[in-house]
């Protein structure tokens, strides 16, 4: 459905701001508009007023003149329509939506299993997958090494989630997906036991769910400490089974890196302290691997990234100062939740912490490479160090005052200045920083600007589409994603964000229709397009955390 009008195809909760937008350049309208039930009752009527957030006139990015109509007085539950009156007597009117504060918990619920069907080397049964049903393949239980490590026999990494629309494990990339998981945790301990609903309901939670990956990570470890840096097929897969993958070509472990260790040593010393309360014994383990991997790191402190692309991505990073910093943080909150404050490591990461903080300075939001916000978070939310604990807070909330000045500014209220790769990860890392300090602030507007950046993500954009596929009627139905093109069912995996708006169209020799040349136009909803539909966990991992956290 092609419409002018730019909203959040899924919903609005009733006391927040409810605001969607007009092409008034693609529909000349007269600058009314009405909201109409399920039962075609008008039940508001309002006014366009010129301009969005802080921007008026032609949108440089998407070529729009966008006006804003403001409906937050509609606060009774439903389901609702907007409708437009146009200047030549017709009206412009939009699918229905929600009005209810159930809609985010059922995109958490969504998006956690999402993380389910992207289990690899197990099967997943009708009973809990539904039509989504596939046997166990790549088991990854006895896979040799690559040519490049020049060793021999072989390993078991088995499990662990696929990264992405491939068949590659990564820890790198895996490892900000669980940190961010786990900070969430972390910081609402009650989202640690949501419970997965929908159609297919299986008892189980978010914290389950991280380990199974977390289980993975552990076996990616080697007897020194350091750990391999991805599971890779010989060559890329076509858009074939996991099954059929199995029977054309071999899966290999490749590299050992200071990234994927430090990745490792992060993420486990999270894990360590999200899991201490109900199982102390895998706590106890996860926070050992993570010593161990950091003491790997110290002594390997520039060990190269495996520079392999033949059948799996890169994740290529040779700045280390950001992971060291996620690193030392996270394992300083875990000696002292542990009592293991007496440990010689603890005073060495707390000695160290200060000049992490100087060379990292922090950042909007986070991402693979970029991880020290993961750093300048866990120290905000300690109570261990009030120096640093102030420091941190201090940092983090110039970060957001940032974000609010650049969102007010931009015609869709973002704070992000170019679309890039994963630009849907991106708008939801940039919200996360403002919930985590949300967490001591409590400021409202916070809140009120996260939500508006979901917007963008559930609809409220440029190019017309809800990014998280079956969540609404304008979800993408054609990923670049090999389990959703090889399954022989017609609808995607639910629950998966794509990357989204990628203004450097790196596809470009698939030839995929984009709408327009514009930048804020580089979104296409077909197989092919890898740079601007493909999905990836560490994209679905920050909103799915920011959901939790506003849910």
């Amino acid at each position: 459905m092609k419409t002018p009008v730019r909203y959040n195809h899924v919903g609005y909760t009733p006391e927040a701001s409810k605001t969607f937008f007009v092409d008034v350049k693609a529909f000349p309208c007269q600058g009314s508009f009405c909201i109409l039930d399920d039962q075609e009752k008008i039940v508001y009527e309002g006014s366009l007023t010129e301009g969005s957030f802080g921007h008026r006139g032609v949108c440089d990015y998407s070529g729009e003149t966008l006006w804003t109509g403001d409906f937050s007085a509609v606060t009774v539950p439903g389901k609702y329509c907007i409708s437009v009156a146009g200047k030549s007597g017709a009206d412009c009117r939009t699918e229905y939506f929600e009005v209810s504060n159930s809609w985010i918990g059922k995109q958490v619920k969504a998006n956690i299993k999402s993380f389910f069907y992207q289990r690899s080397g197990v099967e997943l049964p009708e009973e809990f997958a539904g039509k989504w049903a596939r046997p166990a393949a790549h088991l990854d239980d006895n896979i040799g090494f690559h040519c490049m490590m020049e060793r021999e026999g072989t390993w078991n990494a088995h499990g662990g989630w696929y990264d992405a629309g491939d068949y590659g494990k990564y820890i790198v990339n895996g490892g900000i997906s669980v940190g961010t998981l786990l900070l969430a945790c972390q910081i609402a301990p009650e989202a640690e036991a949501v419970n997965v609903g929908g159609s297919f309901e299986q008892p189980y939670s978010l914290k389950d769910e991280l380990r199974f990956e977390l289980d993975f990570f552990l076996r990616m470890q080697d007897h020194d400490g350091g750990v391999f840096f991805k599971v890779t097929p010989e060559h890329w897969d076509g858009f074939i089974s996991p099954r059929d993958s199995d029977l054309l070509q071999k899966r290999l472990v490749l590299g050992k890196s200071t990234t994927s260790t430090l990745n490792f040593a992060g993420a486990l010393a999270q894990a360590s302290c999200v899991f201490r309360k109900e199982d102390e014994t895998f706590a106890d383990h996860c926070l050992d691997a993570s010593v161990a991997a950091y003491r790997w790191a110290v002594k390997n402190p520039a060990a190269d990234w495996p520079h392999n692309t033949e059948g799996s991505g890169g994740y290529g990073d040779e700045h280390y100062d950001d992971e060291f910093f996620w690193a030392r943080a996270a394992l300083f909150c875990a000696l002292d939740a542990a009592g293991r404050n007496c440990d010689p490591l603890f005073d060495e990461v707390r000695k160290m912490l200060p000049a992490d903080m100087e060379k990292n300075p922090a950042a909007l939001g986070m991402d693979w490479r970029d991880t020290q916000n993961m750093g300048w978070n866990l120290l905000a939310l300690q109570d261990i160090d009030a120096d640093l604990q102030k420091s941190a807070r201090k940092t983090l909330e110039g970060v957001v005052t940032e974000t609010l000045r650049l969102q007010k500014e931009d015609a869709y209220g973002l704070s992000i200045r170019r679309f890039i790769w994963g630009s849907n990860g991106e708008v939801a890392n940039h919200a996360l920083t403002m919930l985590v300090v949300d967490q001591w602030k409590k400021d409202a507007e916070l809140r009120a600007a996260s939500l508006e950046m979901m917007n963008f993500v559930y609809g409220r954009n440029p190019v017309n589409t809800c990014f998280v596929t079956g969540a609404a009627w304008s979800s993408p139905k054609h990923p670049h994603h090999r389990l959703s093109h090889s399954d022989g069912v017609a609808e995607p995996i639910p629950g998966l964000v794509v990357g989204g708006i990628n203004c450097d169209r790196q596809d470009g020799h698939r030839a995929p229709h984009y709408p327009g040349d514009l930048p804020g136009l580089s979104y296409t909803d077909e197989r092919c397009s890898f740079a601007s539909n493909e999905t990836a966990i560490n994209w679905s991992s920050p909103l799915t955390a920011v959901l939790l956290l506003l849910s």
